[in-house]
């Protein structure tokens, strides 16, 4: 396979901080690099660093030509144009089912197949991702996939999906603790492998904790002899000068056997094994169970003519988890800005509770104040208060100096964790979500699905996060035939699984996240047997669809 692109030894520095160091890895044609790592751990400096958008601090980085051509796709934006759209970017618009007109009018999931076919249309060596699956629904995923997959060039991709990784990467970057870590194998793959060797780690660690203490027992006990010796020899009368060279020549022994059991100590560094980044969120609500807190009647939304849905009919009592599922472009955003105020009723009419405290999340990651630090945005009136918010900081795996720094130089999904903090310290009873968690890292989502599946509000939320939908959610507003119904009593999916591709990606991403659980878990452990139970059935019905 002809290699593209070879870094020696690179580390890359971010305001005279390391960011990571030493990282020895290659691109070579064909290949499918997946970038993983937590928050703000530097994914997208990677991308900036393979494009030549930044310099490496130290080391150098190899291309096979001068012209090598590096694509990188567009990331997530404000504006984008429709000029000069090529027959191949036509096509994809066209198979993806974008309308090509006024970018601020698309819906996430088509902002995003806009910007995809535009990279996907113009052939590269290399083509760099960041984040692409965000907003996309089950059929644009099979699509980018299929599309991925027949590449001819090399493909680098920021993701946060797990599914979406063992299905199309072939290799894995891993950022943890400073440090790239380069896998060869799928991310599944990546996973067991680091688990191992953290077992092993721990293995040999606790190996040398136990000779070290047996090392420092013993030069205690011949410190004790040479100082045994040297306290004797000045009680022997007539033979002093006997056993003073006695004590000196134990006392050279013991030094010469503590010299070599300094060596052994100094051969010994394994260094202990890392606790596993984690997150915590923690939603407060004050539930009105029971009471309405919307009321839908006949209700319908039109653009340029179009009708999005009409008729719409329901109620949402406080307390309601309800997903709203639909493909992109159905109309789930617009329907949540209409509850918000921003976008018009065109006919009908929407009530809603005067008494409900609502946090709207939105998929935007502009729309904060870029300019101010987390300090401005959270404003304390007291120490206590100050305290509250730096301690919410932390659980959220912020670093005590971005307390200080503008929001802008944060990573997107640091930006998402801003928001959803405005939200815990304002103690929301209604929450409005819309894809909550794109750009979050894996540890940050699955955070989110327990603390929402515990939240006592409402909950209203736009995903097409599985995971996140069956565990936080028990109904859903389902957006089809051009018009919106509530179903409840039963988890809802993201889309129905229409076909067996769908059916295929959804057992995959679930028994991914089962192979996730158990590499963090001994058979001993509790769960452990349900978990593996559950990894061998979804084996075999994926099986039975081959």
């Amino acid at each position: 396979m002809t290699e593209l692109m070879k870094l020696n030894k690179v580390s890359v520095e971010i305001d005279q901080q390391p960011l990571f160091e030493e990282l020895t890895a290659n691109i070579a044609r064909g290949d499918r690099i997946g970038i993983i790592g937590k928050n703000g751990a530097g994914k997208t400096t990677v991308l900036k660093l393979l494009s030549g958008e930044i310099a490496p601090a130290s080391g150098y980085i190899e291309q096979s030509a001068p012209d090598l051509g590096i694509k990188t796709g567009e990331q997530e934006t404000q504006w984008h144009e429709f000029e000069e759209v090529t027959t191949a970017e036509e096509a994809l618009l066209r198979k993806w089912q974008v309308p090509v007109r006024d970018f601020a009018h698309l819906s996430g999931g088509e902002k995003l197949k806009a910007r995809l076919a535009k990279g996907l249309a113009q052939p590269a060596d290399i083509l760099l991702l960041d984040e692409p699956t965000n907003h996309l629904d089950a059929n644009s995923m099979e699509y980018l996939r299929e599309e991925l997959l027949s590449y001819m060039g090399a493909v680098v991709i920021v993701s946060h999906d797990r599914a979406f990784l063992d299905q199309v990467a072939t290799k894995i970057w891993a950022i943890e603790n400073g440090t790239v870590h380069s896998y060869h194998g799928t991310y599944s793959g990546y996973m067991k492998f680091r688990e191992q060797q953290r077992k092993s780690q721990q293995r040999a660690y606790d190996k040398q904790q136990k000779r070290t203490e047996q090392i420092e027992r013993q030069m205690a006990q011949l410190s004790g002899w040479a100082e045994s010796a040297h306290a004797n020899s000045t009680k022997q009368e007539g033979f002093k000068e006997y056993y003073r060279v006695k004590a000196k020549r134990m006392d050279a022994q013991v030094k010469s056997k503590q010299k070599r059991l300094e060596r052994e100590l100094e051969k010994e560094n394994i260094g202990a094994v890392k606790p596993e980044y984690a997150v915590e969120f923690a939603f407060r609500a004050n539930p009105k169970v029971g009471k309405r807190f919307l009321e839908v009647k006949n209700a319908g939304k039109w653009f340029d003519g179009a009708s999005l849905f009409q008729g719409a009919s329901f109620t949402v009592q406080h307390g309601e988890k309800l997903a709203l599922v639909s493909p992109n472009g159905s109309g789930k955003t617009t329907f949540l800005k209409m509850l918000t105020g921003e976008e018009p009723v065109t006919e009908g009419e929407i009530w809603m509770s005067p008494s409900a405290s609502i946090g709207y999340l939105t998929q935007d990651v502009f729309d904060l104040p870029l300019d101010k630090a987390p300090a401005e945005l959270f404003e304390q009136e007291n120490f206590e208060q100050r305290g509250r918010v730096q301690n919410l900081l932390k659980h959220l795996g912020f670093q005590a100096a971005q307390w200080s720094e503008p929001i802008r130089e944060m990573s997107m999904g640091e930006r998402v964790k801003c928001k959803l903090m405005k939200f815990i310290l304002e103690d929301k009873d209604v929450l409005l979500l819309d894809e909550p968690t794109n750009h979050l890292d894996l540890p940050s989502r699955e955070q989110l699905e327990a603390t929402l599946a515990e939240y006592k509000g409402t909950l209203l939320v736009v995903s097409h996060d599985r995971y996140l939908l069956d565990k936080a959610t028990e109904g859903k507003l389902l957006f089809e035939g051009r018009t919106i119904r509530k179903q409840l009593g039963e988890k809802a999916p993201a889309e129905p699984a229409s076909n067996a591709a769908e059916l295929r990606l959804k057992l995959e991403t679930e028994r991914q996240a089962v192979l996730g659980k158990l590499s963090f878990m001994q058979p001993k452990d509790k769960g452990y047997a349900e978990l593996d139970r559950r990894f061998v059935e979804l084996t075999e019905r994926l099986r039975e669809l081959d």
